[in-house]
């Protein structure tokens, strides 16, 4: 059975968790598909990514499943191996996102639990129904979040919103998600206005768009001097290329109308 759909039109790809029966909840054959869905848009024209789950919730978290598998194996043969780049199968099911040279705009319903949330973190944007419930979830387990978590969350929120998340594993409404930072904004149909949003995006410079993501990641992660030297290179790398034109152009024509 498929774990994941990819559907493009009109230069958004809809990358859709197809586990409805289990929540979406994350086996090994999901976590591959996630990430070779991720992974095939990489060389893509897309212009945005919309990602969700059918069914019930975004996604539960990591099939229990998963752990006996796991625990049957030597847990270090599993897992160090940087088989992704600088991540393993399951970190990269965050990380790929966060990856992609386009936007990625995550849409959340019902539950983003452990690997669930993890992996709505690793997108650009998140747009969640009111009642959305989010978790790190690992610790119920006696584990620790291991998707790419401890990354990107650092970016996203306090250290003791993350501490207080991860060593209790209690489950927090989507209003306290978004003022933690956790969630960029509210909506009663979170695919609508993803779709919408990510029609926005597509809209615009593919160049520039793909620019800002770059410059936006340099921000995040580097000192004055670096972020400086990305915008001055990022700017004089777009001015006077064909989509800059073309917008130009397509402005100029509007105020003419």
């Amino acid at each position: 059975m498929a774990r994941v759909s990819v559907s493009i039109e009109n230069h958004i790809a809809i990358v859709t968790l197809t586990r409805g029966d289990k929540m979406n909840a994350v086996d090994f054959d999901m976590a591959e598909a996630i990430v070779a869905a991720g992974e095939g848009l990489m060389e893509s024209d897309v212009r945005a990514v919309v990602i969700s789950g059918e069914g019930r919730a975004f996604c539960a978290g990591l099939d229990v499943a998963s752990f006996a598998v796991l625990a049957g194996q030597d847990p270090h043969a599993r897992i160090m191996p940087r088989s992704h780049g600088n991540s393993n199968l399951f970190q990269q099911v965050a990380m790929v996102w966060r990856k992609l040279p386009m936007p990625v705009i995550a849409s959340l319903h019902g539950v983003a639990f452990g690997a669930g949330f993890q992996l709505a973190l690793g997108a650009d944007i998140r747009i969640a129904a009111p009642d959305t419930k989010f978790a790190i979830m690992e610790m119920k387990w006696g584990l620790v979040p291991d998707m790419g978590g401890m990354v990107l969350l650092p970016k996203l929120t306090r250290s003791d919103v993350i501490r207080r998340m991860t060593y209790t594993a209690d489950p927090i409404g989507a209003a306290q998600a978004l003022d933690w930072g956790l969630v960029t904004e509210l909506a009663d149909d979170p695919l609508q206005a993803a779709n919408d949003l990510a029609t926005r995006i597509a809209a615009n410079s593919p160049s520039a768009t793909r620019a800002a993501k770059r410059l936006i990641a340099v921000a995040e992660s580097e000192g004055e001097d670096a972020v400086l030297l990305a915008e001055s290179r990022e700017q004089a790398d777009l001015i006077g290329k064909p989509d800059q034109m073309a917008v130009i152009a397509a402005n100029l024509q509007k105020g003419r109308r």
